[in-house]
């Protein structure tokens, strides 16, 4: 289980996540292992790029759950902390 999204900041779902690498915010992104290529492989490649690492999480449930939704998730980000 992903224990670190239930204490930082965090976007889920694909859109979210992929605006947050472009935006210089990501620090670490998970990825359900059976959600579709499609949408996992774009973000996939844009990690790669950026240097930012994946961790695979099993199950999309798995990851919904994790982010204290109660649908599945195929994508979640934590984002790096802001400091005021």
């Amino acid at each position: 289980m992903p224990h670190r999204l239930d204490k930082s900041q965090k976007v889920v779902g694909a859109k979210q996540t992929l605006k947050a690498i472009e935006a210089g915010e990501a620090e670490l992104v998970y990825l359900a292992q059976n959600a579709d290529e499609h949408v996992t492989g774009p973000i996939r490649r844009e990690c790669e790029a950026n240097g930012i690492d994946i961790v695979e999480v099993e199950t999309m449930t798995e990851l919904g759950k994790a982010c204290s939704i109660e649908v599945g998730a195929a994508v979640a980000t934590v984002i790096k902390p802001t400091f005021s």
